[in-house]
């Protein structure tokens, strides 16, 4: 079913929509520096919150997953990550973070399995990630992409590909990866690997071969055979970076990278749930639905026109 919210209540345009897990509620946020929280019941929506305190553009939402309550992040052009919950009804800002020096572009909670953490980044060239347990908030904060600044950011899977089957064959199991992918604005994706016993992340990998600004980057959520990364550029093109199971994250050579070719910059790349369909949306307003073949390569399979 698609709904359109004919009346978003935003004075101004909309940077990001994004339904929670449970598909009952859209957060919308805006140019006009709110966030607006809609009900969704069937075919029929109502608004329900207007959450204030940006002071400039909101440019992304996130939702955490509800095993840590309703709790919603988001990111602005002024610099700031604010983190709301909802309990009794009622929308609270329970947390502020302010470190950044410049607008933070991106947010994105990690996988549950992993814990209730927050990546974030920024033009300042740094990410932060937020960790939020015992009803406390903690950070850990790194350079990611120098002065030209670090643009999106994703999580990769808490298990590795081939982790499940390991364990169903008796293999032993690893426990969740913290592991996340950024890009920026040197043209590069890059990605990192949480190191417990210093509590940071470590760089693995560089992934090179854009010629311009790489706007947004996306782990294929689920666990499959293979890892899939996707990298969305102003250089008109979408890179689909593959490594095999058993392969080594930080062997930049057994990354293998298809690239797809678009006439107009690319702006978002996201997968579906199975983890087999990438969506990517460009300036001309069209949103492109790619599959890899049986025989290798990624085909078209739908594409969507506003």
């Amino acid at each position: 079913m698609t709904q359109v919210i004919s009346s978003s209540g935003h004075d101004d345009m909309i940077h990001d929509a994004v339904l929670d897990y449970y598909g009952r509620r859209l957060a919308t946020c805006s140019s006009d520096k709110t966030i607006k929280i809609f009900e969704i019941d069937g075919d029929q929506h109502r608004l329900t919150e207007t959450l204030k305190g940006h002071e400039g553009a909101v440019w992304c939402i996130s939702w955490a997953h509800p095993k840590y309550g309703t709790i919603l992040a988001s990111s602005s052009y002024d610099g700031r990550i604010l983190i709301y919950r909802e309990q009794n009804a009622s929308w609270q800002r329970i947390y502020e973070f302010t470190l950044h020096t410049a607008s933070v572009n991106l947010v994105a909670w990690s996988p549950p399995e992993a814990g209730c953490h927050l990546a974030a980044a920024s033009s300042d060239g740094t990410v932060s990630v937020l960790t939020f347990e015992n009803n406390t908030f903690s950070h850990v904060n790194f350079v990611a992409h120098g002065q030209l600044g670090a643009n999106s950011v994703s999580w990769a899977p808490s298990q590795v590909p081939g982790s499940l089957l390991s364990a169903q064959q008796g293999s032993q199991q690893q426990g969740p990866v913290r592991r996340i992918a950024t890009g920026g604005s040197d043209n590069l994706v890059k990605i990192w690997t949480h190191n417990p016993p210093t509590n940071s992340y470590d760089h693995q990998c560089t992934l090179t071969g854009h010629t311009d600004w790489v706007r947004d980057v996306a782990w294929s959520p689920t666990p499959l055979s293979k890892t899939y990364l996707a990298s969305a550029s102003q250089d008109h093109t979408v890179r689909i970076w593959t490594l095999p199971a058993g392969g080594d994250v930080a062997d930049q050579g057994a990354w293998k990278c298809e690239t797809l070719d678009f006439e107009v910059v690319v702006w978002r790349v996201s997968w579906s749930m199975a983890g087999n369909v990438l969506a990517v949306s460009g300036g001309d307003n069209r949103v492109s639905l790619w599959k890899e073949r049986v025989r290798g390569g990624w085909g078209c399979v739908k594409t969507i026109e506003e």
